[in-house]
């Protein structure tokens, strides 16, 4: 069995991923499960992690570094790494890192903190998106702009080089979630989507939350009313919707985004809302692969620290 040199591990709310890492910085295998913090108990990662990685190592041998980014390191998680305050250098992640004990067999595990800022009306925070973030650093230098990586917490980052100097969170892919769940928007939705019909909803969505991000509250109702009035679909509802959501979080960064270079990290097909919504204002995106960046930040903090 050829082992890893170490083990690179992105643990989620709803799933986790590991990669073994040789020791040239090539990829030797990639596992990935369900379990994550949001279905373990703290007393469980111990197990799962092991379990999760016990076919490519043997039962006896050196001890291997196991680098975590992720929920494993919140308050309810596995251990709390505590926040680490921006502005502030990325590379500054692995010293700021806690290792969980008792010791886990061959594995010397260590989890990332997260970044917070406290400053009075913009405190915020996040955890597993510095690790991409150090990640996009290492793939693009040069960078000096403003980072986007939506998902459930959509983050705004402004970035330069490998240091954050401030960031924002939108909730805009939860308040999605509980609008088509458990609000009366719930019945205008559903059922097989037509990706063409839903694109089209997703335009006029994207168009009207850019260019009046302040009506949201009111516009959010046109989903229920146009499906009521004009025999609009669920595919077409359910895309203006998503489209309205992230419009309206594009249309607030607008005056920050001005005149910034912007990336992307995401899901591609989210990278690709977020990327359209953004030509809307004139601007251009370079999206960056979301599982590439937490690998390459992974690797990069273990780095900083050898």
């Amino acid at each position: 069995m050829v082992e890893p040199d170490w083990i690179a591990v992105d643990w989620g709310t709803s799933s986790m991923r590991a990669w073994g890492i040789a020791i040239d910085g090539s990829v030797l295998f990639s596992v990935a499960s369900d379990r994550g913090m949001a279905r373990l108990a703290p007393g469980e990662y111990p197990a799962v992690l092991t379990a999760l990685v016990a076919d490519h190592l043997e039962s006896a041998g050196p001890r291997r570094d196991v680098v975590i980014c992720g929920m494993a390191g919140a308050r309810q998680g596995w251990a709390e790494a505590p926040y680490l305050d921006v502005p502030v250098a990325l590379d500054e992640l692995l010293a700021g890192a806690v290792a969980p004990v008792p010791a886990v067999g061959r594995l010397l595990p260590r989890i990332l903190p997260g970044l917070c800022q406290r400053r009075a009306g913009a405190e915020d925070v996040m955890r597993g998106e510095e690790t991409q973030l150090l990640g996009l650093a290492t793939l693009l230098p040069d960078f000096d702009g403003v980072v986007a990586l939506p998902g459930t917490h959509c983050k705004w980052v402004r970035l330069a080089g490998r240091r954050v100097e401030g960031f924002s969170s939108a909730m805009t892919g939860e308040i999605f979630e509980i609008l088509r769940l458990h609000s009366v928007l719930r019945h205008s939705l559903g059922g097989e989507i037509d990706p063409a019909e839903r694109w089209r909803g997703i335009a006029e969505g994207l168009a009207a939350g850019v260019a009046a991000p302040e009506k949201l509250l009111s516009q959010l109702f046109r989903v229920r009313a146009a499906a009521l009035l004009s025999g609009k679909t669920p595919s077409w509802c359910a895309g203006y919707l998503s489209g309205l959501l992230v419009g309206a979080d594009i249309g607030g960064q607008q005056s920050a985004l001005a005149g910034m270079p912007v990336a992307l990290i995401g899901a591609p097909e989210l990278s690709r809302l977020y990327a359209e919504g953004l030509k809307l204002i004139g601007g251009t995106a370079q999206i960056v692969d979301a599982s590439a960046a937490v690998l390459a930040g992974l690797t990069a903090a273990r780095r900083a620290a050898t």
